[in-house]
C-alpha cells in the first residue's frame, strides 16, 4: 500500500493560498460548465475545428502560476466513428522559440466530470497525489521550452480505458492547439502519458496515419499500459489496492457501448457499480479490498469474462489491434511480482513492444524490475524525458527490439 499511496492516494487538502500567488477561482465542474455544451449540428465540421475558446487560470490546490492557458472546445470522434465533442486545455511556455509540442495525457481515469484535467489544471477543488505530480511533469515541460496541449481524452461521458475514441481526442486535440495558436501541420509533435494516460498515447499513435496523417508526430511514449483487459481482471480480482478497478471498467463499458448491465450484474455488482460511477481511480481503486470478479456477477455466469457483451467490448480495445504506428515508440512498464506491476500485465506489454518490432516499427522497451505501478512512474518520465531530447532534436529513429522477448499474445478473447 505504501507505494500504492504515493501515485494513486485520495485527495489532498488544499492549504491556504500564500500571500504571492495568486488564488484560482472557483469554476463550475464540467458537468454543470456551459462552456462544455454544443447544441449545434457537427455535421460537415471537420475533425479537429475548434468550437470554442476561453482563457483560464493554470494552478493546483487553489493557487494559480504565470502560464498562459486556454481552454478549446473541439470537435472529435468517438468509438462508434460518430461526431462528438470534447475539451483540451493548451499551455504556453513562459519563454518564446521555436515551438515544439506536447500532447501531454493524464492519468485523470474518471468516472466524474470534477477529475476532468480541463478542470483540475485550472487549481480548482481538492487534488489528488496522482494529479499534483503529473501537473509536475507538464509545468518542467513548460520551464523546457515546449507547448503542451492536454485533452479530456475520456470525452464528456468520462468513458475510461476506450482506445479510439480516446486516441481520435488526443490527435483532434492536437489539431485544435495547431489551429488556436496557427501553426503548421508541419510542428513536432510528441505523444506521453502514464496509465490511463496511455490509452490516448498508444491508440493515437496507433490510428494517426489513417486518422490523421497530416500531423508531424515525432514519438509516443506509454507506461503503465492495459494492453489486453481480459489479462488484467483476473490478475486485479481479489487485489487489496486495485480491485475496485473492476466496477469501474463496467461503468465505462456501459456508457461507451451500452451494456446492459442488468442482465449478468449480481445485487453486489450492482450496489458497487453505483458508488463508483462519479468518482475519480484515486477514490475507487483501493475502495472495495479483496473484491473479486466473481461478486460482481449473478448465475449463471462466475466471471465477466463469460458476458458476451463485456468481452466484445475487451476485444475493441486490444492494442496494437487497429493500426501500426509511424513513429518511434517508448512503451514501458513494471514488474514487481513476476506477472505485473500490480494492475497492468508486463508480458502484455512486450507481447504489444514484439508485435510493433515485428511490423518495423522503431520500438524501446523498458521494464522496470522490482517496481510497482506507482514507483515505475517517476523512472518512466525520466526515460521520456530523454526520449523526446532525441525526437525532438532529429536524432534516427533508435530501439532495442533485438532485446525484446515474445510476451504474450495478444489474440482476442474467446467468446463465450
Amino acid at each position: 500500500m505504501a507505494a500504492i499511496s504515493l501515485l494513486w492516494a485520495g485527495s489532498v487538502t488544499a492549504a491556504p493560498p500564500a500571500a504571492s500567488q495568486p488564488s484560482a477561482p472557483t469554476l463550475p465542474t464540467p458537468s454543470t460548465d456551459p462552456f462544455y455544451s454544443y447544441a449545434e449540428s457537427l455535421e460537415g465540421v471537420a475533425a479537429g475545428t475548434v468550437l470554442r475558446t476561453r482563457p483560464v487560470p493554470y494552478g493546483y490546490n487553489n493557487l494559480t502560476a504565470p502560464i498562459r492557458s486556454t481552454q478549446v472546445l473541439y470537435r472529435t470522434t468517438d468509438q462508434r466513428g460518430l461526431p462528438t465533442t470534447t475539451v483540451a486545455t493548451v499551455l504556453l511556455p513562459p519563454a518564446a522559440g521555436p515551438t515544439k509540442l506536447i500532447s501531454y495525457h493524464m492519468a485523470y481515469d474518471a468516472l466524474g466530470s470534477e477529475c476532468d484535467p480541463s478542470y483540475t489544471l485550472t487549481g480548482t477543488g481538492g487534488h489528488s497525489q496522482t494529479g499534483t505530480f503529473e501537473q509536475a511533469v507538464i509545468t518542467g515541460y513548460l520551464a523546457a521550452g515546449y507547448t503542451v496541449v492536454v485533452p479530456n481524452y475520456e470525452g464528456a461521458g468520462q468513458q475510461w480505458t476506450i482506445g479510439r475514441q480516446s486516441g481520435y481526442a488526443a490527435l483532434d486535440g492536437i489539431r485544435a492547439a495547431e489551429a488556436l495558436l496557427g501553426l503548421p501541420a508541419s510542428t513536432p509533435v510528441g505523444m506521453a502519458g502514464y496509465s490511463g494516460g496511455s490509452v490516448p498515447t498508444q491508440w493515437g499513435a496507433e490510428v494517426a496515419p489513417t486518422y490523421a496523417p497530416e500531423l508531424n508526430i515525432v514519438g509516443a511514449a506509454a507506461g503503465g499500459l492495459p494492453v489486453h483487459l481480459a489479462h488484467n481482471l483476473p490478475y486485479v480480482s481479489g487485489s487489496q489496492s486495485w480491485a475496485g478497478v473492476i466496477p469501474a471498467l463496467i461503468v465505462a463499458y456501459q456508457r461507451a457501448y451500452g451494456l446492459d448491465t442488468a442482465a449478468f450484474l449480481s445485487p453486489t455488482g450492482v450496489r458497487i457499480t453505483y458508488e463508483v460511477a462519479g468518482l475519480c481511480i484515486n477514490n475507487f481503486a483501493s475502495k472495495f479490498p479483496g473484491l473479486t470478479d466473481s461478486e460482481m456477477v449473478a448465475p449463471p455466469y462466475t466471471s465477466l469474462l463469460e458476458v458476451p457483451s463485456v468481452v466484445a467490448a475487451i476485444n475493441d480495445n486490444i492494442m496494437g489491434s487497429t493500426g501500426t504506428p509511424r513513429v518511434p515508440m517508448l512503451l514501458a512498464v513494471g514488474d514487481v511480482d513476476g506477472i505485473g506491476d500490480g494492475v497492468m500485465v508486463t508480458a502484455d506489454v512486450e507481447g504489444l513492444a514484439r508485435d510493433y518490432c515485428d511490423r518495423g516499427v522503431p520500438v524501446t522497451y523498458a521494464q522496470f524490475d522490482r517496481l510497482s505501478h506507482a514507483e515505475a512512474f517517476i523512472p518512466f518520465q525520466g526515460q521520456t524525458s530523454a526520449f523526446f531530447a532525441d525526437r525532438f532534436g532529429a536524432a534516427p529513429p533508435t530501439g532495442n527490439c533485438a532485446l525484446v522477448g515474445p510476451g504474450n499474445s495478444l489474440v482476442p478473447f474467446p467468446t463465450p
